[in-house]
């Protein structure tokens, strides 16, 4: 006979709340990140938000939704298991488009960390959910140690490329600044 889903899910109920909670707090956040982008001197178009700033929003909303269905009551272990591994590969189709998105030419060129944190690590994380849901239903302990890791990964990899776009903008407002004021002496003399 099957063990009810929720004997396995029963000490993980503190880390999906913080877990999601935090995923929760951190997509606003992010809209204050894309309120920078608009507010800067640098335009940024369309294609380098939909690169980097529409994923992390992604990867943020991907933590709070496996948050909330680790919370669930589920009946069976195959409804949260189809229903992690359609989430899975739901991210994997997504990492796939954001590597493409990134190999397109545009104003910012990806340097080697940008290829790791928004490319790499969305795709592995995004994979190991999958490979966790497939081994769920024969080992719940180990796949449930996973799931709770990718989520925690998630969170980790929108944090750091939030982080990372808003010192990007910083850096880059402060050496148009100091361009500019150059540029500015230079005409007056």
């Amino acid at each position: 006979m099957e063990q009810p889903v929720q004997t396995w899910l029963a000490g993980w109920g503190n880390f999906y709340v913080i877990a999601g909670s935090v995923a929760g707090a951190l997509i606003g956040l992010q809209f204050v990140v894309l309120a920078l982008v608009a507010n800067s001197r640098r335009r940024t178009t369309h294609p380098e938000i939909a690169t980097f700033g529409t994923p992390t929003v992604f990867h943020f909303c991907a933590a709070l939704l496996l948050s909330a269905l680790l919370s669930v009551p589920w009946a069976s272990a195959s409804g949260l298991q189809w229903t992690l591994v359609s989430c899975g590969a739901a991210g994997i189709l997504y990492a796939v488009v954001v590597i493409r998105r990134a190999r397109r030419p545009h104003q910012y060129r990806p340097a080697l960390q940008d290829w790791v944190w928004h490319a790499a690590l969305p795709l592995f994380a995004y994979l190991t959910l999958v490979v966790a849901s497939a081994l769920f239903s024969r080992n719940p302990w180990p796949a449930l140690f996973l799931i709770g890791a990718v989520t925690l990964g998630l969170v980790f990899i929108g944090i750091h490329n939030a982080w990372d776009t808003v010192t990007y903008i910083v850096a880059d407002s402060e050496h148009r600044s100091e361009e500019k004021k150059r540029s500015d002496q230079q005409a007056h003399q």
